[in-house]
């Protein structure tokens, strides 16, 4: 037996940010202030109904328009904000694609929120240590929860397509993501849950005299020189300080304590330089920056520590250290990203990708090559 019937339309952002509230936890690229983030995009609110006009289900809809035509694909990033766990999938997402079908959208982009399997930090580092382990999925989870697995199985009956993911990175957003629960925990159980380097390295920034402090939107120029620094020596493509500005601007005028600044100070020298954002019980490290000088006083450390114990201070349920690839592989450059955030004692995380659904199948075929050939 299926559920009742939902509808979905265009909502408010203040009906919007209302159930995001009302969430014990939400990504924050699904809030309303993230479409004002994202302004080479359109943005749309939509909320699903019951019949009886109760909101039960909201989503942030980013529409990129095909060059030379009023066509555009609809993204919702690692949302929307539905229930997941519905066995009747379609009963969310037939709503969905006829009301973005009527918006002029060829095709639909979504990232679940969904955990398809989980990682102990050891399993990982083990996995790092075997010559013979290359990919994360080589080596055995520590859970795969059936709500994923069920999820993943109803999307491509439905016609959905997993878009493919390079090294652990999708198109958009990561696939795979390190994470430290926080639910029930103390600093001193997180602290314990670290490996060995991390404690003598949070100690040495102490040690050293590192000092932590939140910073304010007038700061972000600091925070973005030492940014554009840490790009230049990592081999990255900064983004430009407004971005940054409008990031901040949007995010605290939807919640005061939305998104933070920390501000890793040694002598007088920025050293360090991280973006915290926070919602419901979901707390992320979302940007970081170090400087390549004074690197033995552990600033990095210091301020990965400072949001910790902020998060577990809020109650946080978990502290988000963001994406990671799905390599172990010792040679590769990019496993010095896990092993640092393995350090941390967490757990990695992989969630059911993004997937898409093409409305018109010769414009989302045009779309896709426009898209590689970019």
């Amino acid at each position: 037996m299926t559920s009742p019937a939902l509808t979905v339309r265009t909502i408010t952002p203040e009906e919007h940010l209302d159930l995001i509230r009302a969430q014990p936890s939400a990504s924050f690229l699904q809030t309303p202030a993230w479409g004002e983030v994202k302004s080479e995009w359109r943005r749309e609110s939509i909320g699903w109904h019951t019949g009886d006009g109760t909101l039960v289900g909201a989503g942030l809809v980013l529409y990129r328009q095909l060059p030379k035509l009023r066509r555009s694909l609809a993204y919702l990033p690692e949302g929307p904000v539905i229930d997941w766990d519905s066995e009747y999938l379609s009963d969310w997402l037939a709503p969905m694609t006829a009301h973005l079908r009527a918006k002029g959208a060829f095709g639909v982009r979504m990232g679940p929120p969904v955990v398809t399997r989980r990682w102990t930090a050891e399993a990982v580092k083990q996995g790092v240590a075997d010559p013979q382990v290359r990919r994360l999925g080589d080596v055995a989870p520590a859970e795969r929860p059936a709500a994923g697995a069920r999820v993943v199985s109803q999307l491509r009956e439905l016609g959905w397509r997993l878009q493919a993911v390079e090294g652990g990175f999708a198109a958009g957003q990561p696939q795979y993501n390190f994470q430290i629960p926080l639910t029930g925990r103390t600093e001193d159980d997180v602290l314990a849950g670290m490996n060995q380097l991390w404690r003598r390295n949070i100690k040495k920034a102490t040690k050293a005299g590192v000092e932590v402090s939140h910073g304010t939107v007038e700061d972000l120029k600091a925070f973005h020189d030492l940014y554009v620094h840490t790009a230049e020596r990592d081999h990255f493509t900064p983004r430009p300080l407004s971005y940054f500005q409008t990031m901040f601007r949007a995010l605290l005028a939807e919640e005061p304590d939305r998104i933070r600044l920390y501000l890793a100070r040694h002598e007088g020298d920025l050293v360090a330089a991280t973006v915290w954002v926070k919602v419901g019980g979901h707390t992320w490290y979302s940007y970081g920056a170090s400087s390549t000088e004074k690197r033995d006083v552990r600033g990095s450390n210091a301020a990965q520590w400072a949001m910790i114990q902020d998060a577990i201070a809020a109650g946080a349920d978990v502290y988000d250290l963001r994406g990671i690839t799905d390599t172990l592989d010792s040679d590769d450059p990019h496993v010095g990203l896990i092993q640092f955030k393995v350090g941390t004692g967490g757990e990695a995380v992989e969630y059911a990708g993004e997937w898409d659904l093409p409305l018109s199948p010769m414009l989302y075929k045009a779309f896709s090559v426009y898209m590689s050939r970019r």
